[in-house]
């Protein structure tokens, strides 16, 4: 009986404790959320642009600017952008009505990790652009609006928050 009431007390205390220390957990990771989410812009991010109509026939350019918001140099992954020949599906392309544009491009396959070559370095507060025209690697025929989001966070570790919208004109 003696036993029991020992059992029944410490556990009583570790589930007191556990509760205490995920209250206190609970606070940590608030104030780590807020400290991320505060200090994206002191990392790499990129921001997309492109005309907002274009015509059949056209170029279809998109602008990728990669900026550096911390105050040392940092490196992105130029694998999954447009620092490289189109070498992957690294942007989602859809309609207005949903459908995603075929991605008629090369694969490249990648040997991991990637080699020291495949990096680009960023001086401080500064910013880098390519140009990259869609049409040469995703299959854009019918007019209509589009969205284009960038998917190749995980690989270059360029954070791109928002998409662009075009209209395509026949």
């Amino acid at each position: 009986m003696k036993n029991y009431q020992f059992l029944l007390s410490a556990a009583v205390l570790s589930l007191a404790a556990c509760t205490t220390a995920n209250k206190a957990g609970s606070t940590a990771d608030s104030v780590l959320t807020q400290t991320t989410v505060a200090s994206v812009d002191k990392t790499i991010f990129a921001k997309m642009h492109m005309k907002d109509e274009l015509k059949a026939g056209d170029s279809l350019l998109l602008d990728f600017t990669v900026y550096n918001g911390a105050d040392t140099a940092m490196k992105f992954c130029k694998w999954h952008t447009p620092f490289e020949p189109l070498m992957s599906s690294y942007l989602e392309i859809k309609s207005e009505n949903g459908e995603e544009a075929n991605y008629s491009g090369a694969m490249a396959k990648r040997m991991m990790p990637p080699p020291a070559d495949s990096y680009i370095t960023l001086n401080p507060k500064d910013s880098l652009t390519t140009k990259v025209n869609l049409l040469k690697a995703y299959r854009i025929e019918k007019p209509g609006k589009y969205t284009v989001k960038y998917t190749g966070e995980n690989m270059s570790g360029i954070v791109v928050r928002d998409s662009v919208t075009f209209t395509y004109k026949p």
